[in-house]
């Protein structure tokens, strides 16, 4: 890491800037189709199945829910995969080999592990790494020849997919909770199976399971670890930065040590945030220059309210009411750069503002359109967040 100079510190200003910019939220900076969207945020979260197609919406002019199918199922430069923090993003293609390496691979372990410790505990297997490596070999082979399945299809065939275990017993949010999905995440986070069609319309996720050698045409072919990570946080720094190093560990889902590792490999520079030390590529210094106030509705979970850790610079007083108790992000109003409100779809399935302060009359009827715009986008679909915020909650006002 390139020590220790420091570039003059940058501001709340400069940061809200490039995130309009980069992150593709500003008029006039939009994305050109959705794989461009993907690109410029490094990923788009998937674990909502609708905010894909929502966080492609807010970047892409004119975008319509074809443009992502097409991406996913057809061309398959879009691919659903399982990466940083054991979460689903839809990545461009050409990331899949280093986000495996860089990030995919640990969860795969991770994952590994516990679900091989827990069926042993729970007394379903007595040999957990051999029911789990027979598991695989059954699921590889049920999906040759770029065969499709789903979930329930795969469990009827496969022995190994049978059982359950019991969490929480007698506890109201207790109850048994089957093996065969964990198996199917342990294999997709290897990179050895992956989503592929969906049985569902946009707004659910009833996936379709295939080989990733099928879906792509080749194996996974990912590079060593160290280079893998390197690259992602180089991704997130052209996107996010300037931001912490403990903004890119919990990104990441990793550790300070492979963080610091990776920047350094970067020569990173570091800046001043603040009084914190953040962190900039050494050809990214110059100043951004400011665009037009803008307005945006982001949905849940969606990758510039989840980009940082710390986030008070653009979130300001509202964590408590915009997001949940485990972290997860509800859909948000944006004005200038920073969050101000949220939104949610009334009993006519019409989009409404839930703000938390007073943005002005012009910064009020640029949300208002982009209610408007959403409600016509959505024409009648209803948007149910898989994790609401405390706001998004609220019916009444």
């Amino acid at each position: 890491m390139r020590a220790p100079a420091r570039v003059p510190g940058i501001g709340v200003a400069e940061r809200r800037a490039r995130l309009a910019r980069r992150h593709s939220l500003a008029p006039g900076h939009r994305a050109a189709d959705v794989e461009e969207a993907a690109r410029r945020m490094v990923c788009l979260h998937a674990t909502d199945p609708a905010t894909v197609n929502l966080s492609a919406w807010a970047r892409v002019d004119g975008m319509i829910v074809a443009d992502m199918e097409r991406a996913l199922y057809l061309d398959r430069s879009l691919v659903k995969h399982l990466a940083m923090r054991r979460t689903l993003f839809v990545f461009p293609r050409e990331s899949l080999p280093f986000a495996q390496s860089g990030a995919s691979d640990r969860v795969a372990a991770a994952e590994r592990r516990r679900l091989i410790r827990d069926v042993e505990k729970a007394g379903l297997y007595r040999d957990g790494e051999r029911w789990l490596s027979e598991a695989w070999e059954r699921i590889l082979e049920a999906l040759t020849d770029g065969r499709e399945a789903t979930s329930s299809q795969l469990r009827e065939e496969i022995a190994q997919l049978e059982g359950s275990i019991v969490y929480g017993e007698g506890r109201p949010w207790g109850g048994a909770v089957p093996v065969g999905p964990r198996v199917l995440t342990t294999l997709s986070a290897a990179g050895r199976i992956v989503r592929a069609s969906n049985d569902g319309g946009w707004a659910t996720s009833r996936p379709r399971w295939t080989s990733m050698r099928a879906w792509l045409g080749d194996e996974l072919e990912p590079c060593p670890q160290g280079e893998g990570v390197a690259r992602l946080v180089e991704q997130w720094l052209r996107t996010f930065g300037p931001g912490t190093a403990a903004d890119i560990k919990w990104w990441l889902g990793s550790t300070v040590t492979a963080v610091r590792r990776a920047l350094a490999d970067l020569d990173a520079i570091e800046v001043d945030l603040d009084g914190q030390t953040g962190y900039l590529l050494p050809d990214d210094l110059e100043a951004t220059e400011a665009v037009e106030a803008w307005a945006a509705l982001l949905p849940s979970l969606d990758p510039t309210v989840m980009g940082w850790f710390e986030r008070d610079w653009y979130l300001g007083p509202y964590k408590e009411q915009l997001f949940d108790r485990s972290g997860n992000a509800g859909p948000t109003a944006w004005w200038d750069g920073r969050i101000v409100g949220g939104w949610r779809q009334d009993e006519r399935r019409e989009v409404v503002l839930q703000m938390l302060e007073d943005v002005g009359a012009a910064g009020r009827r640029a949300l208002e359109h982009e209610a408007a715009r959403l409600t016509e986008w959505l024409n009648g679909t209803r948007v149910s967040p898989r994790f609401p915020s405390p706001l998004s909650k609220v019916t009444g006002g």
